[in-house]
């Protein structure tokens, strides 16, 4: 009975093992563990074609708070399908011109799409806090220009109970200088009884 288990194990058991093929990892494995690459049946999974692309995009973005209209998202999932196959398309370039293997695989794909969802998120964040910026100084210039046309107005009063005050001291300068003359002629006439005063006393 063990040996029958022990059999039906080796003919069923499947073990799946992925490994990306970009960066040193895939050489040192290759290199440490030969036997996993003799004895193994190796598929490699080639690009993704642009719909596929396309319908991972539109999970990733689609779920994602994009501050634009149906029809501007729907663009910009096709357009980052369309980035990646480009790019797929230039690292074929690369290899038949330099004869250089480039990768871009899934994950480079989800990293790309991850950082796209990072930066907008950050330069949405710093927009907003700018946006904030500007109208609470446009309220402030607001506020301080209701707060001008109030002085403007109290200003107007003043003026006005300045000019009052000064139509009242020019009159009282004239009824003074009325007075001062009159207080002349007077210190002429008490003069005059003073030096008529001394000759008589003479």
């Amino acid at each position: 009975m063990w040996q029958y288990f022990l059999a039906r194990v080796k003919d069923n058991l499947h073990t799946v093992l992925a490994f990306s093929p970009v960066g040193n990892k895939f050489r040192e494995r290759a290199q440490k563990f030969p036997s996993l690459f003799s004895q193994c049946a190796i598929d490699w999974f080639l690009q993704w074609p642009l719909e596929a692309l396309v319908d991972v995009s539109k999970k990733f973005i689609g779920e994602f708070q994009v501050s634009c209209t149906k029809e501007v998202k729907a663009e910009l999932v096709q357009h980052i399908g369309s980035v990646h196959n480009m790019v797929t398309e230039v690292c074929e370039q690369y290899f038949g011109q330099f004869r250089r293997r480039v990768f871009v695989t899934p994950k480079s794909y989800l990293s790309f799409l991850a950082f796209y969802k990072n930066l907008y998120q950050q330069k949405f964040d710093g927009l907003q806090k700018e946006e904030k910026a500007i109208s609470d100084g446009l309220l402030k210039l607001e506020e301080a220009g209701e707060g001008v046309n109030v002085m403007k107005k109290e200003l107007a009063k003043k003026d006005e109970s300045l000019k009052k005050a000064s139509e009242e001291v020019g009159v009282m300068l004239k009824e003074l200088k009325k007075e001062g003359e009159k207080a002349d002629i007077k210190q002429k006439e008490v003069s005059i009884i003073a030096s008529n005063c001394e000759k008589q006393k003479d």
